[in-house]
């Protein structure tokens, strides 16, 4: 049997109840003539491409030709047609089949979709990059692609338990892909594991360098009122991690951070909805009754920010940056250690859950990940969310590799 074969025959029991993927007629039929066209265009197996025949997952707010992009949403696709997305490109250029179009909230907003959590149906698989951490999680994808505006890669990634990778900003271009706030958005996306990580790094970050650190890195806790929103389940599984890492021989130092966190999550959710005000001004004034509440309300709330707010709050991404920097240099760490939600994923699908935990290091624009790290009394996922400096992405994910055994319990 082959590899297609084996896929399709998971994705005819897993796909009708996941729901991960946006629905396609004679799916692997259109797969098997791709995957003939790659083995015409690449016959030696020396010479194969990073990525070849790789089956890759893309959120539906990407632009990928063949496909029709709905961004979630009610509105005609003819309305959101556009250019191929750069990252789908790229991945096509090393060998990938794209597999399909992966459900998205609502314009990568809070409106949920279909998609469950593999792990229990009756579970939501967190949002915006829904279809895409399920995907990987059911074993329908080793790879799918997503964005992040304030915590749609990450918290999905702990979610569904499997890795998810929110690079630095612009470390990976978001041309050709619906944007919600892009000050904010980021592209990534999710893998099984760390190393799938770093391998589909190697492909879609621009200027990507191998990284191996000599040496285990120092893991830094921001105390104060960020990591108290994580009171709960989230903050005593993220605690009992801290200490499994430092029974192997992690140092692990707590220090006070973010005093003025609550003024970064204001500043961060009024400049994410003036933003979308602007993106979505002409599709909004034509089919404003085809819009859900959520995103109703997301772009009326931007309507009213002013040009000068927008600016001071977009001031703020580097005055956090830079503080989180200061710590790091102060106390020498390499690396920030946090929750990456509240707990694990809510009852329910009507929410994807809160994304507070994943805010501050999209508002900086510095590299996160997040890794498997065990699960709960119901059994379902729990993750790590690790941070590291503007740009250091390589490193992130290199450490990442080593961490993953420590935290996977």
């Amino acid at each position: 049997m082959s590899d297609l074969d084996r896929l399709e025959a998971l994705f005819a029991v897993r796909e009708p109840e996941v729901r991960a993927f946006m629905p396609e007629e004679r799916r692997f039929e259109r797969l098997r003539r791709e995957a003939a066209e790659l083995a015409r265009r690449w016959p030696e197996e020396e010479r194969w491409p990073p990525l070849f025949g790789v089956p890759v997952g893309v959120k539906d707010i990407f632009h990928v030709d063949g496909f029709e992009t709905r961004g979630g949403s009610r509105l005609p696709a003819k309305e959101l047609a556009g250019p191929e997305a750069a990252s789908g490109a790229v991945l096509k250029a090393a060998g990938a089949l794209i597999l399909g179009k992966t459900v998205s909230t609502e314009f990568a907003f809070f409106a949920p979709g279909p998609t469950r959590n593999p792990w229990n149906l009756e579970h939501t698989p967190g949002g915006s990059s829904s279809g895409s951490a399920a995907a990987v999680a059911a074993g329908l994808s080793p790879l799918a692609l997503g964005t992040q505006t304030i915590g749609s890669i990450l918290r999905p990634a702990a979610f569904c338990g499997v890795v998810g990778f929110k690079p630095s900003y612009e470390r990976i271009s978001r041309d050709g892909v619906i944007p919600l706030a892009p000050s904010f958005d980021h592209i990534g996306f999710f893998t099984p594991d760390a190393a799938g990580a770093m391998r589909a790094a190697a492909v879609l970050c621009r200027v990507w360098r191998p990284a191996a650190p000599p040496r285990k890195p120092r893991l830094g806790v921001p105390e104060g009122p960020y990591l108290e929103r994580a009171a709960g389940e989230g903050l005593v599984h993220f605690r009992e991690v801290c200490r499994r890492l430092a029974a192997a021989g992690y140092e692990v130092e707590s220090v006070p951070a973010m005093e003025d966190f609550g003024e970064i999550v204001e500043r961060h959710f009024r400049a994410t909805a003036a933003e979308a005000a602007h993106v979505h001004r002409d599709w909004f004034a034509r089919y404003g009754e085809l819009y859900h509440r959520k995103t109703v309300e997301l772009i009326e709330r931007g309507q009213s920010v002013t040009d000068d707010e927008l600016a001071r709050d977009l001031e703020g991404r580097e005055e956090l940056r830079g503080a989180l920097t200061s710590l790091m240099d102060e106390h020498r760490f390499d690396l920030w250690l946090s929750p990456p939600a509240l707990g694990a994923a809510p009852r329910g699908l009507d929410s994807t859950g809160d994304p507070v935990m994943n805010l501050p290091w999209t508002h900086a624009g510095m590299p996160a990940v997040c890794l498997p790290a065990g699960r709960n009394a119901a059994g379902l996922p729990m993750g790590l969310q690790i941070a590291a400096r503007w740009w250091a992405d390589e490193d992130l994910l290199a450490w990442a590799g080593e961490l993953e055994g420590a935290v996977r319990s």
